[in-house]
């Protein structure tokens, strides 16, 4: 699994929020010479109108919303379609989306925590494919939760912090799967409880894995640490290329940029060992 990303990426920002192109811009430093970086097309609106109302389309792209997590950027609509088509070039790759923002708290209808639209939904649902998404970012994806509830094809699985922003992902539901785990949780229970899930959803007959690829559960993270230690994500990236299935995946937090660059990198390591 190699990178997708654009430096146009770089120029999405906002003074003092946390959603900032530096940390991104530290972990490529760290990553780019050992992984190829694919270039991203933008998404178009018929894509985003796979997962999301036209509605809501037109409110984002003509800034008609309030949320305090997602500010109203110089170019938001630009930014926000060029990270939907990386999700779209790493579906096509086989690769890992770098592009910001991010995308995970971005339902049908709504947007929030620093996202805009689901890029990671866009690229499942355009691909047709039987898909798991796994998603181990910290924070609950409560977007794509909304979007693929009840859908036939596609099958949810989350492990996140609880208590914890956005407060959702308290149940298992239909093709949804919650798993609520505390801020102590640590490597070997994350993985225990991981390494369960897979080996229960393996006989399922998916034809595509779609990862949520979230780095915020590192210990050392200021928003929402689990206590991973940076060989976990080596052994997730293990565990998830040992399904055996087309793979592809987008990055959702991880919050300091040196840790984010070598928590990735052991995450690419541990999964091109295996597929």
């Amino acid at each position: 699994m190699d990178l997708v990303f654009s430096e146009e990426a770089l120029q999405y920002r906002s003074a003092g929020h946390p959603e900032s192109p530096e940390r991104v811009k530290v972990a490529l430093g760290y990553l780019k010479e050992n992984y190829e970086i694919y270039e991203p097309g933008q998404a178009s609106v018929d894509d985003l109108l796979l997962v999301h109302s036209e509605d809501f389309v037109e409110k984002v792209r003509e800034g008609r919303f309030s949320d305090p997590d997602c500010p109203k950027y110089d170019d938001l609509f630009f930014y926000a379609t060029l990270s939907a088509g990386g999700a779209l070039k790493a579906q096509e790759e086989g690769a890992l989306s770098m592009m910001r923002p991010p995308g995970h708290h971005a339902g049908r209808n709504f947007l929030g925590g620093f996202c805009y639209f689901n890029n990671l939904a866009i690229a499942v649902e355009k691909s047709g494919l039987k898909t798991l998404i796994v998603d181990f970012d910290a924070h609950h994806g409560n977007g794509t939760e909304d979007i693929f509830l009840g859908h036939e094809d596609v099958t949810y699985l989350s492990l996140h912090r609880s208590p914890g922003f956005p407060g959702t992902g308290n149940e298992t539901r239909k093709n949804v799967i919650n798993h609520p785990i505390s801020a102590t949780t640590g490597d070997q229970k994350y993985l225990n409880l991981l390494g369960d899930e897979l080996d229960r959803l393996q006989g399922e007959g998916f034809e595509q894995l779609a990862l949520s690829a979230g780095f915020d559960g590192h210990k050392n993270d200021p928003l929402a640490s689990v206590g991973l230690s940076t060989s976990a994500f080596g052994e997730i990236g293990e565990m998830l290329g040992d399904m055996d299935l087309h793979t592809f995946a987008v990055l959702e937090g991880g919050y300091v940029g040196e840790d984010l660059g070598k928590n990735i990198d052991a995450f690419l390591r541990g999964f091109n060992t295996q597929s």
